[in-house]
């Protein structure tokens, strides 16, 4: 089933005189459960591109429908709503709010849902069990490696139990070795949660573990 559909999608950016393609009608359908990976060079349009496909960008033109709705029509609280219940960003840096303790930042997205803590103690047991977290959820972000803090990112993520999660560079700060890791516990859980991911890498060793692999080039997507 497909669970994410991108229509012709163009992204453009002025500069100078000139409008700039970063995103040149580029369309992609994704079935439920698949793990798809977008590679290109800097610049080449794939980072923006899986911006507007995870809502947090709006194209110039096209449509991007998940689970059958098209969210580049939503108003912004009901984007931001709709964001919540369904869908998980990761990003490369970080972005944890320093002065919140791990479990804090985890729980973010849960305000978003307006459910009580309590349904989310045996998810998160078992997200922080995956992610290596157990004992640092206490910790602020300060205090724990990079590794983790990707590892919290991706915990706060997922806690949601999102559908579909887009991930940007996740690795792109990391070594070879956390790198490796992270991308295990990832696969790890979505095979024990059971998530769609979309992820931009520049890393092949990554991509390769992927069921579809795209390619931007100039804004231009096309499969491998």
């Amino acid at each position: 089933m497909v669970i994410l559909e991108a229509n012709t999608i163009i992204k453009q950016f002025k500069s100078h005189d000139s409008l700039i393609n970063a995103v040149d009608r580029a369309s992609i359908k994704v079935e439920e459960g698949e793990f798809v990976a977008i590679i290109g060079s800097s610049g080449s349009g794939k980072s923006t591109f899986l911006h507007i496909l995870g809502g947090l960008d709006k194209p110039n033109y096209g449509s991007v429908n998940i689970r059958g709705n098209c969210i580049t029509d939503m108003k912004p609280d009901e984007l931001a709503r709709f964001r919540g219940m369904y869908t998980g960003f990761v990003f490369q840096k970080h972005n944890l709010i320093p002065q919140l303790t791990v479990l804090e930042n985890i729980m973010i997205p849960t305000v978003m849902c307006e459910r009580p803590a309590f349904q989310y103690e045996e998810h998160l047991k078992k997200l922080t069990k995956i992610l290596g977290l157990e004992e640092r959820l206490n910790y602020l972000p300060g205090e724990i490696s990079g590794g983790q803090q990707q590892r919290c990112a991706i915990a706060r993520a997922m806690i949601n139990r999102p559908q579909v999660l887009f991930c940007d560079e996740p690795t792109g700060n990391l070594d070879r070795k956390n790198a490796d890791e992270v991308l295990d516990l990832l696969l790890k859980t979505r095979e024990a949660i059971g998530q769609t991911i979309i992820m931009v890498t520049h890393d092949m060793k990554i991509a390769e573990k992927a069921d579809r692999v795209f390619v931007m080039d100039n804004g231009v997507l096309s499969l491998s």
